[in-house]
Parts: structure tokens; sequence; C-alpha cells
């Protein structure tokens, strides 16, 4: 069964390794927070309907630092990889807490992305926290309990079903401050968390779209209800050091850079050129070459566009038509 119950098996618990030493160190470290205990997240308190019991895989999240919910289409496009990945690396440099549900697509590339950043990551699960679903996000999983949180209100055992989900989503919205939806059909389960979010009173952004393109008319519809748009990750980040100021939240650390440079900063000053010539849409050796600077155009750039695809910076997404790859995580 996946995110919407559509029948398939997914999970992969701990249990089937049997007691073992690994699922042993999992079990003894799971932890039973009630609302009364001051570890509680004091978020969920202020929410509708605050889960009775939270189990807890790792840390949850700081209560004095701001937290943004980065969420959105399970089956996403290159663009929203790259933007996932671009906007969970920035917050976890900045030192802003990332929540989201672990789910294959957006949710598992921004959470990924944040925590190879240096940042904190939460997970919400609609399982129990000893079952890692998807399970193709295993290595998400693990870097979430060593470097944030798994969190559920299932008890461990538990298996995906889905009627857990709808739930599960106000508890990621609960969590954070900000809520900010990258790619989003009309009618998807990106939209309940949404729905949720303004009820709690949290802030909403948006990444833009196509209007042309089915996985960003979600997105536009919300822009044109009211949410806050994002520009580019420099200002966004902007923003959120505003709301953390309104809110007596600390907004991170001054570490915050930009991806694009960061991702170059090692590559051969040819390579790095064709990488900058590069967009999300794919385009044509011809039309890259078109966008080099004058002094690169000579190179042979087929070739430092198949070297680029080597590194894991570009993706040829059918013959002689290349664009920048997203995330990598839940392939």
């Amino acid at each position: 069964m996946n995110e919407n119950g559509n029948g398939k098996k997914g999970g992969d618990s701990c249990r089937k390794e049997g007691r073992n030493e690994s699922w042993n160190e999992i079990w003894n470290e799971i932890r039973v927070l009630m609302r009364q205990d001051a570890e509680y997240p004091e978020r969920l308190l202020k929410i509708p309907g605050p889960p009775k019991k939270l189990y807890v895989l790792g840390r949850v999240p700081s209560e004095r630092i701001l937290t943004v919910a980065l969420i959105g289409a399970r089956d996403c496009s290159e663009y929203g990889k790259y933007v996932a990945s671009g906007l969970g690396a920035a917050l976890g440099r900045r030192g802003i807490q990332v929540v989201s549900g672990m789910a294959r697509g957006i949710d598992g590339i921004s959470q990924e992305a944040a925590l190879n950043a240096g940042g904190s990551s939460f997970g919400v699960l609609g399982c129990g926290v000893d079952i890692c679903y998807p399970a193709g996000n295993r290595r998400i999983y693990d870097k979430l309990r060593l470097g944030g949180g798994l969190l559920s209100e299932y008890p461990p055992g538990t298996p995906p079903l889905p009627g857990h989900f709808p739930p599960r989503n106000r508890i990621v919205s609960g969590l954070a401050d900000v809520v900010v939806v990258v790619e989003a059909r009309e009618k998807s389960g990106t939209l309940i968390t949404v729905d949720m979010a303004l009820e709690q009173g949290r802030e909403v952004y948006v990444v833009p779209g196509r209007m042309t393109d089915p996985l960003s008319a979600g997105c536009n519809r919300l822009l044109k209800l009211g949410a806050g748009l994002i520009l580019s990750e420099e200002e966004f980040l902007e923003e959120l050091i505003q709301i953390g100021k309104r809110q007596g939240l600390q907004a991170g650390n001054t570490n915050g850079g930009n991806t694009s440079i960061e991702s170059t900063k090692n590559l051969p000053p040819e390579l790095a050129a064709v990488y900058h010539a590069l967009d999300v849409t794919p385009g044509s050796v011809e039309e890259i070459t078109a966008r080099l600077p004058k002094e690169y155009r000579e190179e042979p750039v087929n070739i430092h566009l198949v070297r680029l695809c080597l590194e894991n910076l570009a993706l040829q997404v059918s013959p002689g038509q290349f664009c920048l790859r997203g995330g990598e995580s839940g392939r």
C-alpha cells in the first residue's frame, strides 16, 4: 500500500531481521511522550486534536528554532527535485529545522538535502517509527534517526495503512511555523496538509510553476488564494528571518549560501560554465552552447555534459536533451 492506499506494499520493518542487535538498538531508542511530558512539542499542544501520545525515535524539534515544513508531490518533476533540494539545503545550512513526511519525492528529497547540509530534519510517519515507509527511503530514515528524529502517533509495529496519512499531515503542519509547497496537483494530499496548516494559523508559501504543468496546478491555485510566493532562496530566507523575529524564534545561523555555487566550487572552469548554462527545462546541445560565455563556446560541450551527468549534476532526459538534475532521494 502506498500513501493513498492503492494496495502496493512498501514498508520495511526492522522486525524483518528478527531481534538482532540492530533491531534491539532501535527498539530501545523509542520513547513515548504524553501531552503532560515536558519534552512533548509545545507547538502540537496548540493545534486542534493534538496526539495523545507521540512515539519518538531520535529528537523532537526544538521549540526555540524556526521550523519549516517542505511538502509536495511524490511523482515530482526534475524542476521540483531541484527546487526541493535547493530549499532543503539552504534551510539546513541556515540552521532552520525542516519537517516533512519522509515520503517519496519532494518530502524525502528536501529532508535529505537539509541533513546533508548539516541541518536538522524530522520525519512524521503514518506508521510505527520502527517501520521505514516507503522502503526505498531507508537511507533517509537512518539519517533522520541520527540527525533529527522520527515521530508518529501510532505505536511501534503499526503498518502504513491509508487512513493513517491524513491525520499524520496535521502533525507535519503542526510542528512547523511555516509550510512550503514545492509541487502539487490540483487535487492532492499535499493540499490536505495546507488546509490543516491554515486551520492551525501557519504561514503558507508556494513555489510557482507553469500554468500548463499539472504538477503546478495546486501551487498556482494557492497563489491565487493569497499564499506567499517564493521567487528565490535568498529572498525566502530573509522573509523567514523576519517571521522568526516576530515569533521570538531563532532563524538559524548565517552560513547560508548559493546551492549552485556549492555544487560547482570543485569543478574545472569549463565544466562550471556548462553547468551554469543548464536549466531545469531540457535543452539541446546547441541551445546550451548558445548560453555559454564566448570563451567557452568552442569547448566540446557534449563531452562536458556527459561528465556533468556522471557527476550527478546534469541529466540526459532524451537523446541530445540535457537539464539540471534534481534531488536523488527515494529512487
